[in-house]
């Protein structure tokens, strides 16, 4: 026997991007993953996501003001 002829899952093979899972939960199964640091999003967009946040999970143990 020379080996094994395949890979187990979870062991080699194609890596997806965080994006791309981000991407993928939304279009799959409607879950949104934000970074209140996202560039892509204006200030009303964090402070919406960062409103969403709290009112869900709670306040963060360690906010941070970058202003």
């Amino acid at each position: 026997m020379t080996g094994m002829s395949f890979t187990p899952r979870g062991y080699g093979g194609y890596r997806r991007q965080p994006d791309q899972v981000k991407r993928d939960g939304w279009k799959e199964q409607g879950l949104l993953a934000v970074s209140l640091d996202d560039d892509r999003l204006t200030w009303p967009e964090r402070e919406l996501v960062r409103q969403l946040g709290e009112r869900l999970y709670g306040k963060r143990k360690q906010e941070t003001h970058n202003g």
